[in-house]
């Protein structure tokens, strides 16, 4: 993860670490999920970034899980996060790890830090502990059972722990400093009462570590040597050291921050991806609309394209935003290499070619993937009536218009050249029902003798043959760059896309998709790379996503 050919901050730093024989030129990182949520694309970068960072230096890389809110955790999002990881093409092997797996140990150094006067039993509730907490300019205030005695503090703890005290009625701080310009450290929290069953512990605890005392312990324990976070937690360091070095841990961790990723256009809050969750504005956290890895899995989206686009833009110290545009780069550079290129018509119009036998029906051979020939190639049904799309035909068309019209010639892609010759409309409505034309026999693609050229060349399917399905077609959920931004929290949801979504129930795609799987990622030609849905399709149902639109250079001159 260099960028630009240059070492990033973070291999400078552990080069320099390795340099020194500061952990013993070792490299042991973590990737520390909280087990509340699913990952989105910005849990993506900090995944590559720590495993990737491991394999360079020879090291390992820890799946562990910070479960120390049994609240808000499930068991769910541990299996989700763990089938999200080995997607994207990473794997922990034996190094599976729980802050769960300490709390026992994590309750001792608590004890120790009682013993030797560093922390105390505060009554103070909540809302009076941060009260009492001062401002960036003003101090803090201490707390009326800061001086407690150690055995008051000890005993006091002790019942915490065995749970003679209701939620909030106490905590266990530890005693800093309440004038510490840095007001992490103003005799933070670090166990708090919380009466409910833990996703693995079920009832054992009824006291629960704060994260800032977890963090560095969970590190410690472990052995990590260079602990990556985001750029938030750059104001929590020095309580990281300060818990490592009060609970005089044989292995201090050394933390670093980077920045995190942004991307225009989506939301990384886990909390308003919850909310859009919860309020139904997406179906759920795989809603192919949502920067979740699931939502980007259905819809199509590679691992392969995910991690070049997180190497792509790099590691830094400072916060960013990248453009989405970016990943669908990434994504169409991808697919293009890899995906079956098949016909689909999303718009139907009924097209009837009159000099055609009407009982004839040809197999016309159609290259799966020019870009890869070792994909080979598929025989396509060719009949009498085809579908064509809608928005290629045009009864008067404008300039630099080079589909079907009235007079006008077009090839249909791998088959032959036809001339429109008239139109049928409905006598009621107006509306166009199918069009005419006739096909020159000679032209067949592909033949030696079809040297006449035409400017247009069209999808099409048979229609005795296609396969109806339903096509979705995705477009950013927001309408501007940056729907968080505004200072009102919930402002965001005026930015939604009404348009986000669109489904389309009368398409059809060519029989060669009968039986096609779920992981197989299509073109469908002159339209966009598309998958089949992974939840809702079916063999008597099709249902497609469309992952990423091509590039369409006519509509472009249409809206100029």
């Amino acid at each position: 993860m260099a960028e630009n050919g240059h070492r990033h901050f973070i291999q400078r730093i552990i080069d320099k670490d390795n340099e020194t024989g500061k952990f013993e030129n070792r490299v042991h990182t973590r990737f520390p999920p909280e087990p509340n949520g699913y990952l989105h694309i910005g849990h993506a970068k900090a995944i590559c970034l720590n495993f990737e960072m491991a394999k360079e230096y020879g090291g390992k890389c820890n799946l562990r899980f910070d479960d120390t809110n049994p609240t808000a955790e499930e068991e769910e999002f541990v299996r989700s996060i763990k089938e999200d990881v080995k997607w994207l093409g990473f794997d922990w092997e034996d190094r599976l790890c729980f802050a769960s797996d300490y709390f026992q140990q994590m309750y001792d150094y608590a004890v120790d830090l009682v013993k030797r006067g560093h922390a105390y039993v505060c009554d103070l509730t909540s809302d009076e502990i941060k009260n009492t907490r001062g401002t960036l300019t003003e101090p803090g205030q201490n707390s009326p059972f800061r001086n407690r005695s150690i055995e008051e503090s000890m005993d006091l703890f002790e019942r915490m722990k065995a749970g003679e005290f209701s939620d909030g009625s106490r905590t266990l701080r530890a005693k800093i400093d309440m004038g510490h310009p840095n007001m992490n450290m103003r005799d933070p929290v670090v166990y708090r009462i919380l009466h409910a069953d833990h996703h693995r512990t079920k009832g054992q605890w009824c006291i629960y570590p704060m994260y800032d005392w977890a963090h560095g312990l969970e590190d410690s324990i472990e052995g990590i040597t260079h602990s990556l976070c985001s750029l938030e937690f750059e104001d929590h360091r020095p309580l990281y050291d300060w818990v490592l070095d009060a609970c005089q841990v044989e292995r201090h961790s050394r933390q670093i921050e980077f920045a995190r990723l942004n991307m225009t256009y989506t939301l990384m809050s886990k909390r308003k991806l919850l909310e859009l969750v919860e309020e139904g504005h997406v179906t759920g956290w795989d809603d192919p609309r949502l920067p979740t890895l699931m939502g980007l899995r259905r819809r199509g989206y590679t691992p392969e394209a995910i991690r070049k686009f997180c190497e792509h833009i790099g590691v830094a110290k400072r916060d960013s935003t990248a453009e989405i545009g970016l990943l669908e780069h990434f994504i169409r550079e991808d697919l293009n290499k890899r995906a079956l290129r098949v016909m689909a018509v999303l718009r139907p119009l009924k097209l009837v070619i009159e000099n055609y036998p009407e009982d004839q029906v040809e197999e016309l051979s159609a290259v799966n993937n020019p870009e890869d020939p070792s994909m080979g190639q598929r025989a396509v049904p060719f009949s009498r009536v085809v579908y064509i799309e809608q928005d290629d035909f045009r009864e008067g068309p404008p300039k630099k218009f080079f589909r079907l019209a009235p007079g006008k010639e077009v090839r249909l892609r791998y088959a032959y050249i036809i001339r429109c010759e008239k139109v049928i409309k409905d006598e009621a409505t107006g509306e166009i029902q199918e069009v005419r034309c006739t096909y020159d026999p000679e032209t067949r693609s592909g033949a030696s003798q079809a040297s006449r050229k035409v400017k247009g060349t069209l999808h099409w399917v048979s229609a005795a043959h296609a396969i109806q399905a339903e096509v979705r077609l995705y477009d950013h959920l927001f309408l501007v760059p940056d729907p968080g931004s505004d200072k009102e929290e919930k402002d965001y949801r005026a930015h939604l896309n009404p348009q986000s979504l669109e489904r389309l129930f009368h398409c059809f795609v060519e029989p060669s998709l009968k039986n096609v799987q779920t992981d197989c990622p299509l073109q469908f030609e002159r339209q966009g790379y598309f998958c089949v849905d992974r939840v809702d399709s079916s063999g008597d149902a099709l249902v497609f996503n469309r992952t990423v639109p091509l590039r369409d250079s006519w509509s472009k001159i249409e809206k100029s």
